[in-house]
């Protein structure tokens, strides 16, 4: 059972695809069912020890390996972590669809990501303002874009939140490998 960031990470590379926090219907292991952490909430209040955990070592593994470790979102919309010579051996060609198949609002996005990349608050905002679309439908459409492999979370440790960037922009040589 995982303690500590280090088991973490090697339970990721062990694993080659892992999910953050898991489902029912998922084929992977997931980082927080193999957490062996207490799920009690401090009598202060804030999250509990487990959820602590398990949210830091979904952002900072990949900031800390990012060229062991991607960060992501697999068929289904779960979070997951995936080495990195899988992602781009297996899970590249078989996830990635490029962006001109999706909906028009998952293009509509990906244009506000590829010509600025930002923030998902900010994001949403112009995305909002400029194509009436609602909340749900902007998050589906950012899940779609994920899922797709058209986007990518930036590992940058000083950005404290999600930062959206086209994958091109971050991993180049795995989509021209697989553009040839």
């Amino acid at each position: 059972m995982i303690k500590t960031f280090g088991q973490a990470y090697q339970f990721v590379l062990k694993n080659k695809v892992c999910t953050v926090f898991g489902s029912k219907n998922s084929p992977y292991p997931s980082l927080w069912d193999n957490t062996d952490l207490s799920e009690d909430k401090p009598k202060t209040g804030g999250w509990s020890p487990k959820v602590m955990a398990v949210w830091d070592w979904k952002t900072r593994i990949p900031q800390t390996y990012p060229a062991e470790v991607f960060y992501g979102k697999v068929s289904g919309g779960d979070a997951a972590l995936m080495q990195m010579q899988h992602f781009r051996d297996v899970h590249y060609a078989e996830a990635y669809q490029p962006v001109h198949e999706l909906d028009v609002l998952c293009q509509e996005i990906f244009e506000l990501i590829r010509l600025e990349a930002d923030y998902t608050g900010p994001l949403r905002k112009r995305a909002i303002e400029r194509f009436a679309c609602t909340k749900s439908q902007f998050d589906t459409a950012l899940k779609k874009l994920q899922i797709s492999l058209n986007i990518v979370r930036s590992n940058d440790p000083k950005l404290k939140n999600d930062f959206w960037l086209p994958m091109r922009e971050v991993h180049l040589d795995i989509v021209q490998q697989h553009e040839r």
